[in-house]
């Protein structure tokens, strides 16, 4: 296992694409508990294009029926960005100011859950920008949230068996299939 630099601006593509769509290889969970994690394994996918497939703590989607929780899950997501020892992105809760574009941000509550996972697409006049899905936006202010609680997540990097040729990231940005060559 390689260890290789995430492709910040790739998430930030694929943000831009289908941040008021829906890509027809991923369902919309929007009307069964929220598609904002869901969207955000999308784009993080597309910079990193690895899936760990540990069953029930790895982060993958095959279909609907064949997913983990991290894939659609906000504390799973959470988990599993910050724990991942196997293939596929990791990364480390940081500070406010230590994101970059392609970085993960997740609202909470005040009661201490978090239910909202946002993809950090640039920074303007003091305040991050940032895409979502369920309430879809692109480049939408972070301070135009409402929220008690907030963590910062600044993917460190992705390990894989092989480094990626692109034709990954242009498959899924494409909307033609997951993975690599057609």
């Amino acid at each position: 296992m390689i260890v290789e630099p995430y492709h910040r601006e790739r998430a930030v593509a694929y943000a831009r694409k289908w941040a008021y769509g829906r890509n027809p290889l991923f369902p919309n969970f929007a009307g069964i508990g929220g598609d904002c994690t869901n969207f955000i394994s999308q784009c993080v996918y597309a910079g990193c294009c690895t899936m760990n497939f540990s069953p029930v703590l790895g982060w993958y989607y095959i279909s609907l029926n064949d997913r983990a929780p991290a894939w659609s899950g906000v504390e799973f997501f959470f988990w599993f960005l910050t724990q991942n020892q196997g293939p596929g992105p990791f990364g480390r809760e940081v500070g406010a100011g230590e994101l970059s574009i392609g970085d993960v941000i997740q609202l909470g509550r005040e009661e201490g859950d978090f239910y909202h996972t946002l993809l950090v697409t640039g920074y303007a006049e003091g305040s991050y920008l940032v895409a979502a899905h369920t309430d879809d936006s692109l480049n939408r202010r972070l301070d135009s949230y409402s929220y008690s609680r907030i963590r910062f997540l600044h993917i460190d990097g992705i390990r894989v068996a092989m480094p990626d040729t692109g034709a990954c990231f242009e498959n899924v940005l494409a909307g033609r299939q997951i993975g690599g060559e057609l």
